[in-house]
């Protein structure tokens, strides 16, 4: 029996890869080297499971927002969530987020886009409201706790010239939604998503599947701010099931704004490992075979913890079934 569940779970994974990479959306990866970098194809078979059991109405790559109507509360407040976003702002309550001595600046989830001037302020996260948005954004996270799918959000700046590049997220437990706040209203910044373009307006929503490809640029003369929040994603009770460990594993990704904030486990680690990794960059001049393989001792060693992260879900399906 074992056996059998073992040679499913194989063809299923295969399966799963060849879906996502060669079939699913519009976008392609222009190789397979790309689809090994950006795709995560360590989480696609669980992707795929969750992808089995979602409604239909959140199957597209871009959602069509009257399906989700418990969002329309956000967009029918998007001038006060503005108000608290852009008095942060003023305060300086993102500056801090691109200092590689705060805590705020260790992001698994998305510290390659800093290099690019995208900044961000959380509110809250799978099940976490950080205390340093209670106190500067009260009203926004008040209406955020009213919303139950809504799982985490933030505010998020992108300045002029500064972009995110092709990429999508790993994990498919939650669509993303985008509220304009205070944007450039220039169809010269936009995201893409499966290669159909989106330029934010104030007070506009946008709601979409982060697990496909897309990438971002702001070539106005004006930062984009929007609330960005991550949505449930609709699911039958047994992909609600499925999602639930994933949804756990979200609450290790937690990350602070100020030393008020709670940190999660990966904060911490992701905090004791870059400043090494970025001392070893002198390396790359002096050393580069040490360089090089110390670069690929330590993407091995995360790729063989999430690898034995997955080897555990699967172990307790199989526990479940035999």
């Amino acid at each position: 029996m074992t056996s059998l569940i073992m040679l499913f779970i194989a063809i299923f994974c295969v399966a799963s890869l060849t879906y996502v990479y060669a079939y699913r959306g519009q976008a392609r990866y222009a190789s397979f080297g790309e689809y090994l970098r950006k795709g995560w194809p360590i989480f696609t078979p669980f992707n795929c499971l969750l992808y089995l059991f979602t409604k239909s109405k959140a199957k597209p790559a871009i959602m069509d927002m009257t399906e989700f109507p418990e969002l329309q509360e956000l967009q029918d407040n998007w001038e006060m969530i503005r108000e608290e976003a852009l008095e942060l702002m003023a305060e300086g309550g993102f500056d801090s987020i691109g200092d590689p001595k705060s805590a705020s600046y260790y992001d698994v989830g998305f510290r390659t886009f800093y290099k690019y001037g995208w900044t961000k302020f959380y509110l809250n996260w799978y099940g976490y409201t950080h205390e340093s948005a209670k106190s500067t954004c009260p009203k926004t996270i008040e209406l955020l706790s009213k919303i139950p799918s809504v799982n985490g959000a933030m505010f998020s700046v992108l300045p002029p010239g500064g972009q995110l590049t092709r990429h999508l997220d790993p994990v498919a437990c939650s669509l993303r939604y985008h509220l304009g706040l205070d944007t450039p209203n220039d169809d010269k910044c936009y995201i893409s998503i499966d290669d159909t373009p989106y330029s934010w307006r104030d007070g506009e929503p946008l709601l979409f599947d982060v697990t496909f490809l897309h990438f971002a640029h702001n070539d106005a003369h004006k930062p984009r701010l929007i609330l960005m929040c991550d949505i449930e994603r609709p699911m039958s009770w047994l992909g609600s099931i499925l999602n639930w460990p994933y949804k756990i594993l979200m609450k290790a990704f937690i990350v602070p704004n100020t030393d008020a904030d709670k940190r999660g486990l990966f904060n911490r680690i992701f905090a004791g490992l870059i400043p090494a990794l970025e001392r070893s960059k002198n390396l790359k001049e002096t050393n580069l075979v040490a360089y090089k393989t110390l670069k690929y001792t330590v993407n091995t060693t995360l790729f063989v913890l999430l690898g034995l992260l997955v080897w555990g879900v699967i172990s307790g399906v199989i526990w479940l079934v035999s």
